[in-house]
């Protein structure tokens, strides 16, 4: 692409040449010619050099400075001495059938993106930063408008095989053409050629016009495949597969027993176990994850030592279920540890596509009704926090009234008419505040009934609200995980005595998914996530509220479909600076939560752990990681008296 573009620019400049040759003896044309060449050649270049400054460095911030230089050493929050060995095992829900996370086809095993690695990699401990894995050096002007990544030679597919430029362009078309609608969109929008310029470097230009500040970033952001591998063995990007692709990844498939277990090894010969990226990481033997129907038969199987680390969800589980007889000996550990990073945007996801909730009077109603506080106290034994924000725990969430900032940002969107004028004067949407005596509020009754009522839902003499064509309201919650049975069923009631036809339906993992994803968006209602994007949003908020991703993407679940969004979200890509960042955000986040396409739940700052004691992570850990199976270790000692006490097998 990148060759006929410059093929195409050169025949422009012919017929100049042209008109000037036919007044002059074919020697001398040829002499002036060289001469006029050479002279253009040098001003080209002259100008080249005074428009464009070429940056090559170890990798790339997108505001301010790198933490880690080109010769460091290894990370700071890793043990350089941790010893390799042993197993760490986890438990993950429901069943899988598939090893290709890529596709919509088919529901994908936990950690099937294991044995894969980008050109680029972060950090647990510093936001917005990408450094060189694959590359030594990366190359980019100041506006970012392209980037050269220049790999290294020594790195290897777990089959032996050496990874090339021919491998990474094959990924990135790859993607481009057979990726998910969300990467696909933004290939093609955003990425105006890329071509290998050597078998160890390749370049990316991208497209005059759009947010260069994330593209180098996001351009070595994808996951490398082996080219000889998937047309050898005629894989597919599209379709289900238990088999993996050949990555460049420190794990390998072990072995699998479909919809039960899947294990992953470690590869011995991975060829960044000593470079500063692989000391201290990478530490177990294996990885085994063992697959339950449900969260009460997972939690039994840790009791038993079936799998040795859990990760806690449930507040129930936490505060009622860990008095057992190994807690109390002290051979499995229970512990709350740091968690720094920005609150999940967890909540219930209503499908905008749906008729009945075109009205955002009927979605302000039906969120009324669901009382946190009564739940947080009597079922979640108060552990939780509020969720308000998208951003929540951050500076680019929205409060009280808009800023002067956010103003200029908002009001050519409402002189347009995009936006209503209250946008620039309301209070920002929160979370309704509900009694803890009781579940139902009687206050929140009576203004989601008023706000019902103005929307056409006129309660009949059967307490049920229907429209003036004589539908009922109704709402159809979907749901997978049987923890969520006590939480949603009372909410349900709540509805139900608003006059709402409220119903919950529990389905399997496999229907979840068939129900919640592109193309079927079967659903009413769902527990999802807002997408926040981190610290540093950027192109991904795209993928979860532009308008092109309303019936196509996973991320954009609710159906979002406003062309203010798609002018705020290029108002986040196009930011400068961090400032110029946080005010764009806090505008976004404003009017994403005046949708009200969401209820916000709830979160916890703290990671809820338990293992069997035979693991041992860094005394300090990162701010954005718990990196269990990252950075911590199998402590062999320990695991023999587990064994020898009869605690494991």
């Amino acid at each position: 692409m990148q060759r006929r573009f410059m093929q195409a620019q050169g025949s422009r400049a012919a017929p100049h040449i042209a008109q000037a040759a036919h007044l002059r003896p074919a020697g001398h044309v040829r002499e002036v010619l060289a001469t006029g060449i050479a002279i253009l050649a040098l001003a080209a270049m002259t100008i080249a050099a005074r428009a464009e400054t070429v940056i090559t460095a170890h990798g790339i911030s997108t505001f301010g400075t790198l933490k880690y230089p080109a010769d460091f050493k290894y990370l700071d929050y890793v043990n350089p001495d941790a010893p390799k060995g042993g197993e760490i095992s986890e438990w993950a829900p429901g069943t899988f059938d598939s090893l290709n996370i890529y596709s919509v086809k088919g529901v994908p095993a936990a950690l099937s993106s294991i044995p894969y690695e980008s050109i680029l990699t972060g950090t647990s401990d510093e936001i917005g930063s990408a450094y060189c894995l694959l590359c030594e050096t990366m190359e980019y002007p100041e506006d970012r408008s392209w980037v050269i990544f220049n790999l290294r030679k020594d790195v290897k597919f777990s089959d032996g095989t050496p990874m090339t430029a021919d491998d990474v362009l094959f990924s990135y078309e790859l993607f481009r053409d057979k990726g998910i609608a969300e990467f696909r969109s933004v290939a093609n929008e955003k990425y105006q050629s890329v071509e290998i310029l050597a078998p160890y470097r390749i370049k990316f230009t991208f497209t005059p016009g759009v947010s260069f500040r994330d593209m180098p970033a996001s351009a070595g952001g994808f996951p490398v495949f082996s080219k000889a591998d998937y047309q050898k063995n005629n894989r597919d990007l599209e379709e289900s597969d238990l088999r993996p692709f050949v990555g460049t990844g420190a794990y390998v498939l072990d072995s699998l027993q479909p919809g039960q277990k899947i294990i992953y090894r470690r590869n011995p010969d991975y060829w960044a176990q000593n470079l500063p990226f692989g000391i201290g990481r990478n530490n177990f033997d294996r990885i085994r994850i063992e697959y339950f129907g449900d969260d009460t038969a997972a939690l039994e199987g840790f009791k038993a030592g079936v799998y040795t680390f859990r990760s806690e969800n449930s507040s129930k589980n936490w505060a009622t279920a860990y008095d057992f007889e190994n807690i109390r000996n002290g051979t499995v550990i229970k512990t709350e540890l740091p968690n720094g990073n920005i609150a999940t945007g967890q909540g219930f996801l209503f499908n905008l596509r749906r008729d009945q909730f075109k009205d955002p009077r009927v979605r302000e109603a039906i969120g009324l009704m669901f009382n946190f506080e009564w739940s947080n106290k009597t079922l979640f034994y108060d552990l939780y926090e509020r969720i308000n924000s998208i951003w929540q725990n951050t500076e680019m969430a929205a409060t009280g009234t808009p800023t002067p900032e956010e103003i200029a940002i908002l009001q050519p969107l409402v002189d347009e008419g995009l936006l209503p004028a209250s946008i620039l004067t309301d209070e920002v949407v929160m979370a309704p505040v509900s009694t803890v005596q009781r579940s139902l509020d009687r206050g929140n009754l009576r203004k989601a009934s008023a706000l019902l009522d103005a929307a056409g839902w006129i309660a009949g003499d059967d307490g049920m609200r229907r429209n003036d064509k004589g539908q009922t309201l109704k709402v159809e919650f979907v749901e997978d995980s049987p923890a969520f049975e006590r939480v949603i069923n009372p909410y349900v009631e709540n509805l139900r005595a608003l006059g709402v036809d409220a119903i919950l339906t529990l389905v399997d993992p496999a229907q979840m998914s068939q129900r919640s994803d592109p193309p079927n968006f079967d659903f009413d209602i769902i527990v999802g996530n807002a997408i926040n994007g981190g610290y540093e949003p950027g192109s991904e908020l795209k993928q979860a509220y532009a308008t092109v991703t309303a019936n196509n993407s996973t991320r954009n679940r609710a159906g979002l479909n406003n062309p203010a969004l798609d002018r705020l979200t290029t108002v986040v890509e196009g930011a400068k600076t961090r400032a110029e960042l946080d005010v764009a955000v806090r505008a976004l986040d404003r009017v994403l939560r005046a949708e009200r396409f969401w209820i916000p739940q709830w979160y916890k700052p703290t990671y809820w752990s338990a293992y069997y004691d035979q693991y041992e992570h860094p005394q300090t850990l990162p701010p954005y990681a718990l990196g269990e199976m990252d950075f911590w270790w199998f402590n062999a000692e320990k695991a023999e008296k587990l064994k020898a006490a009869g605690v494991l097998k």
